[in-house]
């Protein structure tokens, strides 16, 4: 247990976005992906996931762990639209309608809550990400539906205050999801294999200089300076522990950092390119569609379609 209380100490959790939608019309999303983990309390109506549509009842959660893909059905209806995510990020408002919680609570329609939050190992690694954890139904648990209602309800208000309490119940959120899996015995193995990372220090140290110097020179000669292992070591040692390639791993920061770029600033695509470590624009943007599927510019227009206020 000291090892798991360990883990749970290590996660650094940054509450992001929440949301009401009321399902304005049914729709399968074939390959339905969050960019960030998601919970998704359902309230009234039908939703399903995964390949066999098993279907989450009302008053529970759905969580998917960022960047994991599944099929996702919302709403009930015979006809429904089946869409890939692309065209759902683009058609998103003909689907899903924001909705006050207030609101929720007083109709009959089809109705979800939506809230997203990030979580990385000593701000660097994205713990469940990291973990290759599944998406699945968080059954016979009030809690956790509860906290993801006061997190909504709290959204709603201009309390003083309002973003440190926002803060501190996310991350009473994300303790009691590890609860859940670790009491049920859910993906024991994965949680056992995927996170040695907290086993050796040298790792830690190598995540912090990656982090801090995303744009400079991350050669696998640097890294073995960082972490005191030859250059010929570096990257087995580091495969090692993580499961991937010191340069892979390198190369998904780079692009994570890009895509918070283009989310966040009005920065140039060269400029971003530039600023993770990419001195040929035209490379960057190869890259970047080859990761993401889309070009860095279209991701930057889906990411302003997607937020729905």
């Amino acid at each position: 247990m000291d090892y798991y209380n360990k883990v749970i100490e290590s996660v650094h959790v940054r509450f992001l976005k929440g949301n009401n939608f009321k399902i304005e019309k049914p729709v399968t999303v074939m390959d339905y992906e969050e960019s960030e983990n998601s919970l998704i309390l359902l309230h009234h109506g039908s939703l399903k996931f995964g390949e066999d549509q098993e279907l989450v009842n009302e008053g529970e959660v759905l969580f998917i762990p960022k960047g994991q893909k599944t099929q996702i059905t919302f709403g009930t209806g015979t006809k429904r639209n089946e869409l890939g995510m692309d065209q759902f990020g683009d058609n998103k408002r003909k689907f899903l309608q924001s909705i006050s919680f207030k609101d929720i609570k007083t109709t009959e329609d089809d109705c979800i809550s939506h809230v997203q939050f990030e979580s990385k190992v000593f701000d660097v690694v994205n713990f469940f990400n990291s973990l290759d954890i599944p998406p699945f139904i968080i059954r016979f648990n009030d809690r956790i539906a509860t906290l993801v209602e006061d997190i909504i309800k709290e959204l709603e208000t201009t309390n003083v205050g309002k973003e440190r309490s926002l803060k501190a119940q996310t991350e009473v959120l994300v303790i009691e999801l590890l609860r859940h899996i670790l009491k049920n015995r859910l993906f024991t193995e994965e949680l056992s294999t995927n996170s040695t990372y907290f086993k050796d220090p040298r790792l830690i140290d190598l995540f912090n200089f990656i982090k801090a110097n995303i744009g400079g020179d991350l050669s696998n000669k640097v890294l073995a300076k960082v972490a005191n292992v030859s250059e010929d070591y570096v990257g087995q040692y580091f495969k090692m522990l993580t499961g991937i390639n010191p340069q892979d791993y390198i190369e998904y920061q780079r692009m994570e950092t890009a895509v918070e770029l283009l989310r966040t600033s009005k920065k140039s695509i060269r400029d971003i390119g530039k600023e993770v470590g990419y001195k040929d624009t035209a490379y960057f943007c190869r890259r970047f569609k080859m990761m993401y599927g889309v070009p860095a510019g279209k991701m930057r227009r889906r990411e302003s379609l997607i937020n729905i206020q």
